[in-house]
């Protein structure tokens, strides 16, 4: 391969092709479950750079994994352990191309971190409405290339309805150029949403055009205590009910999430008594603070006597409102803290949701006597973060080792009953690969065979994930 790595070389300069030294920040992914080895870590600066490295890749019958971020949690941005393929990290391309206020919309690199999109949309007044966890070291091309959820999707959607077009580069090294800020344009298939979602198996994700949104006037946040996961459905109706559009976030946290994050960060302050179950609610308001104020605590008044919580803080300033949504995205870091865990990104009906959580907490604990379920997530969407612990005194790694398999067919058989879907933001990756082979539809299965042969004939594009 050193024909190839010289080619490389060529592609982007010798600086930007790393083989030797410590590569485990490209190699390993972010839950530390998979441990590649590339045959080189490559970092193009531009479209064409990323054009001539695929070009030199499929002269040598090399495969190419595409990462931004590297923060995935399915394994689908890190490279095998065979030591021949190219690891493309597109971080070095990260310039704001473009913004047009008056079509609501920005032109970026797929290698822009997300929280820097926020801030570039902020500084001209304007919103852009992506909004999760690792915002401040995920990628857009990432992000797009997982149709990427988080906590707005109630009002905003996913990644996908973000976008407006795409710039990606081919397995063929031809570049399509769709990066069109139309909001209409009925010519044809639509490549756009070919290519969003497709973890980088059919293409490479270069630039995007975004959509923008006019900030909200006031944004109003709130802690609700509630008994039972009913409660919380019901209370997601009336808020909707009440507030329209401008209900932006609704997200749930079992108590013993949220233990865990009073376990593993004491300092973090969390506002109210413990309870079952916790919503967090946040509405956005285009007339002001006098205005959203006066909804918001009409509604918790109204589920107040309606007796659908049992209590509500509503947060005063900015910094109370970051204090709360800190207590919802402390979460995932505190599990880390007590270890291993086996995670599931579900999505159901949210009305089917209090009877899924009721028998699937049920028949885990019947089989797995002592586990402890770590339930929270995107209730105003259907996503939960249905995640099982180990139990106490019990290694972690070694429970997720012996019993990931079992656990996950009781759950994914649970999620099938209910009409659900065992991936809903986190993607497929390497990690639920099987999964999709198993549960997706041989119709569906065999389009998607079709389409990935039509694209990617020689299989270079990010071989072994998805399909």
């Amino acid at each position: 391969m050193t024909g190839l790595r010289d080619a490389l070389r060529a592609a982007v300069g010798e600086r930007q092709v790393l083989t030797d030294g410590d590569l485990s920040a490209w190699q390993i992914d972010q839950r530390r479950r998979y441990h590649g080895r590339a045959l080189a870590v490559v970092r193009p600066g531009s479209t064409a750079e990323v054009v001539a490295v695929v070009k030199a890749c499929a002269a040598h019958g090399a495969a190419i994994v595409p990462q931004g971020g590297n923060t995935g949690m399915v394994g689908g941005s890190v490279p095998d352990a065979s030591g021949t393929q190219v690891l493309l990290s597109l971080t070095r391309m990260n310039a704001v191309r473009q913004i047009d206020a008056a079509n609501l919309t920005m032109t970026v690199d797929a290698g822009c971190v997300l929280q820097t999109l926020q801030e570039a949309a902020a500084a001209q007044g304007l919103l852009f409405a992506l909004s999760l966890a690792a915002e401040g070291s995920c990628t857009i091309g990432g992000n797009l290339s997982t149709n990427a959820g988080g906590t707005q999707v109630l009002r905003y959607g996913n990644a996908r309805e973000l976008c407006l077009g795409l710039e990606v580069v081919t397995p063929a090294g031809e570049v399509w150029n769709g990066l069109s800020g139309l909001r209409k344009d009925n010519t044809g298939y639509d490549l756009r949403d070919l290519f969003i979602g497709s973890e980088g198996t059919l293409g490479i994700i270069t630039g995007a055009t975004l959509k923008l949104h006019p900030q909200p006037a006031a944004v109003m946040t709130a802690l609700a205590a509630l008994t039972t996961l009913d409660a919380a459905v019901r209370l997601l109706q009336l808020a909707q009910a009440r507030l329209g559009a401008g209900l932006t976030g609704f997200e749930v946290m079992g108590e013993f999430a949220l233990g865990l994050v009073r376990k593993h960060f004491r300092q973090l302050a969390q506002p109210l008594p413990r309870a079952p179950w916790m919503v967090l609610l946040e509405q956005s308001d285009s007339e002001g603070e006098a205005h959203a104020r006066g909804q918001f605590e009409g509604l918790l008044e109204a589920a107040l006597e309606a007796g659908l919580i049992t209590d509500a803080a509503v947060a005063e300033s900015i910094q109370q409102s970051n204090v709360m949504w800190h207590l919802r995205e402390s979460i995932p870091l505190a599990q880390v803290e007590e270890g291993s865990n086996i995670k599931h990104d579900i999505s159901l009906p949210v009305s089917a949701i209090p009877s899924f959580v009721a028998a699937t907490d049920a028949a885990l604990m019947h089989s797995f006597p002592g586990i402890r379920l770590v339930n929270f997530g995107h209730l105003g969407d259907g996503n939960l973060h249905y995640n099982v612990q180990a139990p106490v005194g019990v290694d972690p790694a070694r429970f997720l080792r012996d019993n990931e398999h079992a656990v996950n067919e009781l759950v994914y058989d649970a999620v099938a009953r209910h009409h659900g879907s065992f991936s809903a933001e986190h993607g497929i990756g390497a990690l639920k690969r099987d999964e999709l082979a198993q549960r997706k539809s041989p119709v569906a299965l065999g389009m998607m065979r079709a389409i990935k042969a039509a694209l990617d004939p020689q299989n270079l594009m990010n071989p072994g994930r998805v399909l």
